[in-house]
């Protein structure tokens, strides 16, 4: 049975009758780590951007299911009294997002997924990420530049580094890791929903692993409306590497180009 979490939310508020924006962050990150897209959303959009369970501020569990993650969303949409909502999540937050349409089908006018499928993967890409995680915290460091020195023996691109720092305050993680270890499967798993024949878009980047034309047949499937757009030259964190391509995208998808 899931037990819903409070998250831990920021509201940019908006003086228009725009439908508000759900933002949703992917695994390791905060709510902090779409603001490129809330900055510019929330021009017309009032914008909510979460702090996934285990991740941020928000509360921790031992349990880390996309049925468990999209509860939570559906409790705080009842909490701030949103009948309906744009949802836009990247990565484990796409599918968080993904997951909500099975729960609150209604709740939701138009859905945007960066860069992953509803799909069961059934790779690991984030051993070596996990095990820098732990050697920083096996070595009780506190510093972040000492953190950074200790990670570039196990990852070799620096923004992924930057990007798990951004998480490191006062010698601890603001994400559950032995949680996160415990649950992997979980995230990177996927339990089918049933078709939301509503407007969606896949953003995808052109070097990125994560949706590829193989999965296909199971975003149709679950997603009869999609529409898919490629941004060349850019692997899983599109909308940090071409966040205008990004927003382009998302505005024409939204009728606001």
């Amino acid at each position: 049975m899931n037990f819903a979490m409070k998250l831990h939310y920021q509201l940019l508020a908006a003086e228009s009758d725009a439908l508000p924006v759900l933002l949703i962050h992917g695994l390791f990150g905060n709510l902090d780590n779409l603001g490129v897209l809330a900055r510019d959303l929330n021009r017309r959009h009032s914008v909510i951007k979460v702090d996934l369970r285990n991740h941020g501020l928000s509360p921790r569990s031992a349990e880390m299911t996309y049925p468990a993650m999209a509860q939570d969303l559906l409790t705080l949409l009842d909490d701030l009294q949103l009948e309906k909502v744009i949802v836009i999540g990247h990565s484990m937050g796409g599918k968080a997002a993904m997951a909500l349409t099975a729960i609150a089908p209604e709740r939701i006018d138009k859905l945007i997924v960066i860069d992953v499928a509803p799909v069961d993967y059934r790779t690991r890409r984030h051993d070596e990420i996990f095990a820098a995680l732990k050697a920083v915290s096996a070595a009780g460091i506190t510093q972040r530049q000492q953190a950074a020195q200790l990670m570039r023996d196990y990852l070799q691109e620096e923004g992924v580094i930057q990007f798990l720092l951004k998480s490191f305050h006062n010698g601890e993680w603001r994400f559950n890791l032995p949680v996160l270890i415990a649950q992997y499967e979980n995230v990177t798993g996927w339990q089918e929903v049933p078709a939301w024949p509503h407007p969606t878009l896949f953003i995808r980047g052109g070097l990125s692993p994560y949706v590829q034309d193989g999965y296909r047949a199971d975003i149709a499937r679950q997603f009869p409306l999609a529409r898919a757009h490629v941004v060349a030259g850019t692997g899983h964190w599109v909308h940090a590497e071409k966040p205008e391509a990004v927003l382009r995208a998302i505005h024409r998808f939204l009728g606001e180009a």
